[in-house]
């Protein structure tokens, strides 16, 4: 399944400390994240920290449009996620899984196959006084996930790229085919499959220049919609 390396001691948890700030986030003020005022020079200086280039961009250095609506949503709808056991996929800085956690969850684990990722979503959580076991893990074309007693699944800002919406979907639809909840949150990226989602909520979430085109993003939550079949449009679950 992978490995866990949320250990907020650790090398990376030290290089994370050093090159971000630890501060609200805008739309979750309840919530603090170590966060990069720049991308391109923490990037850089990820890809000196590897001793290697044309590494992925350091997505866990920022709070996403998709991940602050996700968070603000659990928040302020505690009855989703309390009393379950969550998973929180492409977890990034692991905001989403410590608003799930904040909202009552029983558990969370977050999931990324970026091992910074997972090592700022150790140290996020520890800032936030609650406890996320994060494993540097690709799980979506996993079979044996989600695991049977998952109650939630949560996927914010993953529709950017074709082949990984795709199989974001196809795990959302295996887990509700196991009788987990799925939300996903997103602002309408291109590969958004809007045709098999049904919107919950939106946020204006504010500053996010930085990351997208406009410094304010309207964002939505979604559930998987309801599928039909034959004539008399019989719902398949």
């Amino acid at each position: 399944m992978g490995t866990a390396q949320g250990d907020p001691a650790s090398p990376r948890a030290r290089f994370i400390e050093a090159g971000t700030r630890l501060l609200p986030v805008p739309l979750v003020p309840e919530i603090r994240l170590h966060q990069a005022a720049e991308p391109i020079e923490l990037w850089q200086r990820t890809e000196r920290l590897a001793g290697q280039t044309g590494l992925g961009p350091p997505f866990w250095a920022f709070a996403w449009a998709g991940g602050q609506a996700l968070a603000r949503y659990l928040l302020d709808h505690p009855e989703v996620a309390r009393g379950r056991q969550v998973i929180d996929i492409a977890s990034g800085s692991g905001l989403v899984a410590i608003a799930a956690m904040l909202a009552g969850a029983a558990a969370v684990t977050a999931y990324d196959i970026d091992p910074l990722a997972v090592a700022a979503i150790g140290v996020n959580a520890a800032a936030n006084g609650v406890r996320v076991p994060a494993i540097c893990a690709d799980i979506l074309d996993r079979e044996d996930t989600p695991a049977p007693g998952t109650g939630l699944v949560l996927a914010a800002d993953a529709f950017y790229q074709r082949d990984l919406a795709a199989r974001v979907m196809r795990f959302l639809e295996r887990a509700r085919g196991r009788r987990a909840g799925t939300l996903a949150a997103d602002f309408g990226r291109a590969y958004l499959p809007r045709d098999r989602l049904t919107p919950l909520a939106t946020y204006d979430v504010p500053g996010v220049g930085a990351l997208e085109d406009s410094d304010v993003k309207h964002t939505t939550i979604w559930a998987l919609r309801e599928r039909v079949s034959g004539p008399g449009r019989r719902r398949v679950r």
